[in-house]
């Protein structure tokens, strides 16, 4: 089963609710934050980037980092800009975004996720984490004593959720605002007893979810619920701590979209000697398309030109759900073996760009220092399921969700 519960969420005032919501803390760096947020003092990320109220060179990691977020997300309860609700709720998260010439829709109901679920592998992973951006968000809830940043959960599509979110939505909602990126942001507050004994009942014949972004929060939440749950001899289960602030979507409103690669060098060796080791695994041709059209099928912007790249047969196993992914692909036959770039995780001559930014980004990246990029095709959220199906992980930076859950249209305090 999956249990969901409801909670008492901090909120912006219905009128700040566009105001307080920011990026969330992990797509802008300390400068983009601080230009974001100059002007506004209620943003959101005063309290997920502190830094930016602290000396630029401060360390991003010292305690007073931590305090100081603690301190903004104090102020803005205190002044007014956010409130907690009286009982406990669950809540509906629609966003909307502007695909080509038609809109991308996806609602996600949020509530508290079972730490019991997660370390059960009830709540299903797909990537490995990182010990000092799991220790980051581990610091920042244990300060705050709050989920600031919500964890962004998957589950096969059911038409009984579907149809009690759809009939939700038919409210009048808290807050509906256009944030300054162009993606619409809608969200109601679910109070009624019986519509969240409903919903919570129809999430408990999920058999499991899957986390589909946010696997450092989820898995600080873990550590916390731990944690507490030791020091705690009067432990039940229902305290605020064995949960974790989630935004749970049906699998078919998924949007991914390519998570692209930039390489700052040939590994010593001289254009043709790069396209002629590359060839040995991939068909290489000069294109004018800078995007690939299929899986298994890549971009690459070198000395100015795009060409497209068509992984050979017998150059991975179409079987295998990891070693089929494109990401794979493009790691084992080429940036490992030719660019010498074992761990991407860790490797300083290698970068990622998320798709949103376009194969434009591609381009100036590489005009500006870089030599060479790679533009790929989406992972699918059914791959993304399936190696989660297998206890498999995926390759580091596979996949690239949007759109991004804003932070700050709702906390959950772990009092």
């Amino acid at each position: 089963m999956s249990v969901i519960k409801p909670f008492r969420g901090l909120r912006p005032m219905p009128d700040k609710a566009g105001a307080v919501a920011s990026p969330p803390y992990d797509v802008l760096n300390s400068s983009e934050a601080r230009r974001m947020a100059r002007d506004n003092p209620i943003s959101f990320l005063h309290v997920v980037k502190p830094e930016i109220d602290l000396e630029p060179n401060v360390d991003l990691y010292s305690d007073q980092v931590y305090a100081k977020g603690a301190q903004n997300l104090a102020r803005l309860e205190r002044e007014g800009h956010m409130l907690r609700d009286e009982k406990p709720c669950l809540y509906l998260y629609r966003q909307t975004m502007k695909i080509g010439d038609s809109d991308h829709v996806q609602v996600g109901v949020v509530a508290g996720a079972s730490v019991d679920e997660y370390e059960n592998n009830l709540i299903k992973k797909h990537e490995m984490t990182r010990p000092d951006k799991e220790k980051d968000r581990t610091r920042h809830v244990e300060t705050l004593n709050a989920n600031t940043g919500p964890v962004f959960l998957t589950y096969a599509s059911q038409p009984k959720i579907n149809a009690l979110v759809e009939e939700s939505c038919k409210a009048e909602p808290a807050y509906d605002f256009i944030a300054d990126d162009g993606i619409g942001h809608t969200f109601w507050v679910v109070e009624d007893a019986d519509t969240i004994e409903a919903i919570v009942g129809a999430f408990a014949t999920l058999p499991h979810m899957y986390v589909a972004d946010g696997h450092h929060r989820s898995a600080s939440g873990a550590t916390i619920g731990k944690k507490r749950r030791e020091a705690n001899p009067n432990h039940t289960g229902e305290e605020g701590y064995n949960f974790f602030l989630s935004v749970i979507f049906p699998h078919d409103q998924m949007y991914i979209m390519d998570y692209n690669r930039v390489v700052l060098d040939l590994n010593n060796l001289k254009e043709d000697e790069f396209i002629s080791k590359v060839s040995e695994k991939f068909d290489v041709a000069q294109t004018n398309e800078a995007s690939p059209d299929k899986a298994t099928e890549f971009g690459m912007y070198l000395g100015e030109k795009w060409y497209r790249l068509q992984a050979k047969a017998g150059s991975f196993d179409p079987g295998n759900p990891v070693e089929s992914l494109d990401v794979a692909i493009l790691q084992n036959n080429l940036l490992a073996p030719i660019l010498r770039i074992g761990d991407p995780r860790t490797d300083k001559r290698i970068d990622f760009v998320g798709g949103i930014r376009g194969t434009i980004e591609l381009e100036r990246r590489v005009k500006e220092g870089a030599t060479v990029a790679f533009a790929m095709f989406a992972t699918s959220i059914e791959q993304l399921m399936a190696i989660a199906d297998a206890g498999e992980v995926m390759p580091p930076k596979s996949t690239w969700f949007e759109p991004k859950l804003r932070s700050g249209v709702i906390v959950r305090p772990l009092d």
